[in-house]
């Protein structure tokens, strides 16, 4: 009897045996996962299964022709026995160079494929190899599997030609270019140094064409950037090829005003500790010491808003919402210009200095101030600096600002029309009295109202180009 339960435990002890091999002996899963096509970028993602996610050997390579590129390539150690990869759950990629376990038989690798990863591809066909390797019975044996993904290599970059002629850009000012792009569906624009402008469908402007590759582009030239900043035409498809065009341009420079700001202590008592009352963030100044509190919010504060700011050109309207030219705030005086280089003085001695990026318009104290054209609210509520502060969206990447206002009368998301009244004029946050701070803005960038403001300006600069190019103005 007992002789005949060992041969039966000899038995199992051999069939499991068996099962288990047959079962690992096929080799490691993969799966090799990406988009098949590559260009200038491109990514691929290798997912490889096998018990306990141990393995000898990994190699991960990129074929194209007689060329072979190496993505990965990791080898256990004979003393560890297999490569060490981080359990499921814990935080960052491994030392084999990215790659991770995910649950407890797979490990996940993710590589870059493009032409920047590797200079040497070149159009057309190109294939992803895998082999990986585990141990087996003991380590054994080895089993092994090997999995291949076509991928496509694309290089071509999309075209652009410029159709509008006669671009003429004050420094601080705005300019429109009318271009074509093919293919008509990548992202394109007009880069400025390094800022970039996206250009709009003409037909999804309302601008009446059928033409899928006409593109319109309100640009600027900042007052900070020099006159010699190169401005161009881009376009940039999915896959990261990209083409450049030039068009006629000529810069004029701009003079901008420095000023003088002295600081009084009934100031730094009364209007410092009223924003930092309405203020949400991290280390924020103590409001016993005024100076300092200053300094925070016009360094620092403004910062966080002109940030803040910035991010609403993504709320922008691909439709031309405004009509002719924007209108300045009525009946009032300019106190402050347009990049104005302030100087900040306190008792005697220089303390900070910064750009005054808007108007300082000045009427009678509470005025009804009004939409400047027409356009929809995307901000209305306190904003810093700022204080009670309004943002109008007019469309393809041009906003206007107002602020320091007593009281507001709108809603975000209100459509209005020109004229409308948004609210008070008033001196919230970093306002000594009563008036109305008021910008332009293009994709998030302060401009010059001047241009806008004049009727001849936007005639030249905008509807003569849009008629030239086939296209109907708004109106």
């Amino acid at each position: 009897m007992r002789l005949l339960l060992v041969i039966l435990f000899i038995l199992a002890s051999v069939a499991g045996g068996v099962w288990i091999y047959a079962g690992y002996a096929d080799g490691p899963a993969i799966e090799i996962s990406g988009s098949g096509l590559v260009g200038q970028i491109g990514e691929v993602t290798v997912a490889i299964d096998a018990p306990e996610a141990a393995f000898k050997r990994i190699e991960v390579r990129l074929e194209q022709g007689d060329r072979v590129m190496e993505l990965f390539s990791a080898r256990a150690s004979i003393r560890e026995g297999t490569i060490d990869v981080p359990e499921p759950g814990t935080s960052g990629p491994s030392d084999e160079g990215g790659l991770s376990r995910e649950g407890p038989d797979r490990v996940v690798l993710d590589r870059a494929i493009g032409k920047r990863a590797f200079p040497e591809l070149e159009a057309g066909a190109a294939r992803i190899v895998v082999t990986a390797v585990h141990p087996v019975l003991f380590d054994l044996r080895e089993a092994s599997a090997t999995s291949t993904f076509d991928i496509e290599v694309q290089l071509t970059s999309p075209k652009l030609a410029a159709l509008s002629r006669f671009h003429f850009i004050n420094q601080g000012g705005s300019e429109m270019v009318v271009y074509r792009v093919t293919p008509a569906d990548v992202d394109s624009g007009v880069r400025v140094g390094e800022f970039e402008y996206p250009g709009f469908s003409a037909s999804g402007a309302g601008l009446q064409t059928q033409d899928p590759a006409l593109r319109v582009a309100f640009f600027g030239l900042l007052a900070e950037q020099d006159r010699a900043t190169p401005i161009q035409l881009y376009a940039r498809d999915v896959l990261g090829n990209e083409g450049v065009a030039s068009f006629d341009y000529r810069v004029f420079p701009k003079e901008f005003r420095n000023s003088r700001i002295t600081l009084s202590d009934g100031f730094l008592a009364r209007v410092p500790p009223a924003i930092l009352q309405n203020t949400t963030a991290p280390d924020l100044p103590d409001s016993s010491d005024p100076l300092a509190a200053y300094l925070w919010i016009n360094r620092e504060l403004r910062r966080m808003n002109n940030e803040s700011i910035s991010s609403l050109a993504q709320q922008t309207t691909p439709e031309i919402l405004w009509r002719g030219r924007f209108k300045q705030f009525i009946n009032s005086a300019v106190e402050a210009g347009f990049a104005d280089q302030r100087t900040y003085v306190y008792n005697g001695r220089t303390v900070d200095q910064q750009v005054h990026l808007g108007f300082d318009l000045a009427s009678t104290a509470t005025a009804p101030v009004q939409a400047a054209n027409r356009g929809r609210v995307i901000h209305a509520g306190w904003l810093g600096i700022y204080g009670n502060c309004v943002i109008l969206d007019h469309g393809m990447g041009l906003q206007s600002l107002y602020a320091h206002l007593s009281s507001i009368d709108v809603v975000a998301g209100d459509l209005v029309e020109a004229d409308a009244v948004l609210g008070r004029s008033g001196a919230t946050g970093l306002a000594g009295g009563d008036h109305l701070h008021f910008t332009m803005m293009i994709g998030g960038h302060p401009v010059t109202a001047i241009d806008w403001w004049s009727e001849k300006w936007v005639e030249d600069r905008i509807n003569r180009k849009l008629v030239e190019a086939g296209l109907a103005p708004p109106n």
